[in-house]
């Protein structure tokens, strides 16, 4: 408990450049964590060639979109849990806590049976060719059938990062990881008793190691040993709560299916230059999501440590933090963006060696839009304000700007309508990058952020919360 009290002080009294780091380390390593576990698949589906890559690379971002529908909603708790942790209510925390894992899984049980059955469709609306459309529509399937086990453990962390333990589920992805090397290449090539599935060894592997994940995470929210609580009998739905989880939650879950249907737009587009281009791409934005991993902890970060100073009312101490974790993003990103130019051609050769074309293609990609990396540490930090402030419709806004108004016409018009063909899909990235910080640091000064007080908002919540409180109470007796 002392622990927690520590961790607790520091985000709302202490040194901030301390407590930014407390926080955004841990939640670095565990996403780097997290993104092993594509870059692991990549690694040895590698290993059968180019269109194995490219089978795992077309699936993606299918996938991606259909998590990031149900993502808001845990984005909503988290939110939640952090301001009224900040206020001190551990009886609305708990019931939030509930809540949002009865909503999330309810939807991940919907989402992943449409996926299953919708994805030869999706496959072939990507525009597959045939020699790897059927290891594709595998791949995806077996994805969707451990989608439960994703979602668990993606609001478990959620839940946990709002109160300031980003510590727990680092230590669970970290052993989880580490089986899931171990099982990657058993499933893919065979071993024994275990037969070789080819592609879709690589999700079946995921599965068990996320579902192992998943189990944990229950465990310690029953338990209660952070802080927090998930309480069974709490899990009747509380309407009032679900409604302004919704408001919350419906523009974050825009904003990071948006991203996705980026990815997947882009895919399709991508997909138009033919395999080679395919797997570029995906080695590629592979790599982008690996080094946009510290931008993201510092993200992450900032919208647990604006929600509990906002929810502590202190909204001065809020923007210093956010200007501290831009400046810091930006720098770092810009390092990181520096190293990935200079060895590109060694980075794209690690998931597909032999492959002179395919590791050329990719490092272009890589070369292009490494030098702006800086650019998506600012817009993600102050992202990360907009959404701990509760201002999740801001965030989505500047995510479709980003993308659809940036991105993809510039992607389209530079591929489709210049001499520079597939090189003008990489040129649209370091392009976008720039001008969407730009915008977002004019929305952030602006401070119009200021004025969303979500624990005013929500005071039926802890009503309602006293009286399931209360109820249990009578019910144990």
């Amino acid at each position: 408990m002392a622990v927690n009290m520590d961790i607790k002080n520091n985000l709302t009294e202490g040194p901030i450049l301390k407590s930014l780091i407390a926080l955004s380390i841990p939640i670095i390593f565990a996403n780097i964590l997290q993104t092993a576990y594509q870059l692991t698949d990549t690694f040895w589906v590698g290993r059968l060639g180019t269109d194995a890559v490219a089978a795992v690379s077309i699936s993606f971002p299918i996938i991606f979109l259909i998590i990031s529908l149900g993502g808001g909603l845990a984005m909503a708790g988290t939110i939640l849990v952090a301001q009224y942790k900040g206020k001190k209510d551990k009886k609305a925390v708990d019931h939030i806590t509930s809540q949002t894992m009865l909503m999330v899984v309810i939807i991940s049980i919907i989402l992943a049976t449409i996926g299953y059955f919708l994805s030869p469709f999706f496959i072939g609306l990507m525009g597959a060719e045939a020699a790897i459309f059927s290891s594709a529509v595998l791949y995806m399937k077996i994805s969707f059938i451990g989608m439960i086990f994703m979602f668990t453990y993606m609001v478990f962390q959620s839940l946990m990062r709002g109160v300031g333990d980003v510590k727990t589920p680092m230590c669970i992805v970290l052993g989880t990881v580490l089986l899931n090397l171990i099982l990657d290449p058993l499933f893919i090539f065979g071993y024994g008793f275990i037969p070789a599935f080819g592609v879709a060894g690589a999700a079946v592997a995921t599965i068990g190691t996320q579902s192992l994940a998943a189990i944990i995470g229950i465990g310690l929210l029953l338990k209660g040993k952070s802080e927090i609580q998930l309480h069974l009998s709490d899990l009747k739905p509380d309407w009032v709560l679900i409604k302004k989880m919704f408001k919350i939650g419906f523009p974050a879950s825009i904003e990071q299916s948006t991203r996705a249907l980026g990815m997947t737009v882009m895919t399709f587009l991508v997909a138009s230059f033919g395999t080679l281009t395919i797997a570029a791409y995906g080695i590629g934005s592979r790599i982008l999501s690996f080094v946009i991993i510290p931008a993201t902890g510092f993200s992450m970060a900032t919208s647990t440590l604006v929600g509990q100073n906002i929810g502590a009312g202190k909204t001065k101490r809020a923007e210093k933090i956010t200007k501290l974790s831009a400046l810091v993003g930006f720098i770092i990103l810009t390092i990181v963006g520096v190293i990935m130019f200079l060895f590109a051609k060694q980075i794209s050769a690690i998931f597909i060696p032999g492959e002179i074309e395919t590791i050329q293609a990719s490092a272009l990609f890589i070369k292009i839009m490494a030098l702006t990396f800086g650019f998506i540490g600012i817009q993600m930090s102050l992202n990360g304000l907009f959404r701990g402030s509760g201002n999740t419709m801001i965030a989505m806004i500047l995510s479709i700007v980003s993308l659809w108004v940036l991105r993809f016409p510039l992607a389209y018009l530079l591929s489709k309508h210049t001499v520079l063909a597939e090189i003008g899909l990489w040129v649209a990235f370091p392009t976008a990058n720039v001008l969407a910080a730009i915008i977002t640091v004019i929305w952030f000064l602006k401070g119009t952020w200021k004025q969303k007080q979500l624990t005013e908002e929500i005071k039926l919540t802890e009503k309602t919360t006293e009286e399931t409180i209360i109820e249990e109470g009578m019910n144990s007796l």
